[in-house]
């Protein structure tokens, strides 16, 4: 029998791009999974996850060079993902293939995710900031937008936003184990 180390963080740096929604995700899914964290809790995450990286890459500037997120002296360990959103495309924007691939000088967004010793799981997403600040709207019946980070905070059992210098990285909180879940099922024995 090998042992497989399951981390407790991993960053990795994605092109600022729609299609570095689906890749986080996946990422995110399989690490959780391996973690063996409880299916709904896993599906929360993802949506979170979701809502805030999509946001980071419609309303928010990327933070910069993708091999410049690599070096980065705060980011422990940075997988660059290089997925096909051509460089300088914008959400939205239909895909030229014949493009450079992604990544190379058009800019990125870091996520996040930590598994705590408390049994709390943090997202994090770090842009480049954005005009207005991330905060929940209220959209009409009819909205085709707009309730991502009431999901969020509907979700979550916290979250927030810090600011730095040239970035904003806004964060989500929820309990990963089971005993601390709210949507587990309801057996408080299987805890």
């Amino acid at each position: 029998m090998v042992a497989r180390e399951v981390p407790t963080s991993s960053t990795m740096a994605v092109p600022h791009g729609p299609s570095s929604v689906g890749v986080a995700r996946r990422r995110l899914r399989r690490d959780l999974g391996d973690r063996e964290i409880p299916e709904p809790v896993i599906d929360d995450a993802v949506l979170i996850l979701s809502e805030l990286l999509s946001n980071a890459c419609r309303y928010a500037r990327p933070l910069g060079p993708l091999p410049a997120l690599g070096r980065s002296a705060r980011a422990e360990v940075v997988d660059q993902v290089l997925v096909g959103v051509p460089t300088g495309a914008h959400p939205g924007a239909p895909a030229n293939r014949d493009s450079e691939e992604a990544g190379s000088d058009g800019g990125g967004v870091l996520v996040r995710w930590q598994m705590h010793a408390d049994g709390v799981l943090t997202l994090e997403v770090t842009d480049g900031g954005a005009p207005t600040r991330p905060l929940p709207a209220s959209p009409s019946v009819t909205s085709r937008g707009g309730r991502g980070l009431s999901i969020v905070d509907q979700l979550a059992s916290d979250w927030g936003v810090r600011d730095a210098p040239g970035e904003v990285t806004v964060w989500a909180a929820l309990p990963a184990r089971a005993r601390h879940a709210r949507r587990t099922g309801g057996d408080a024995r299987s805890a």
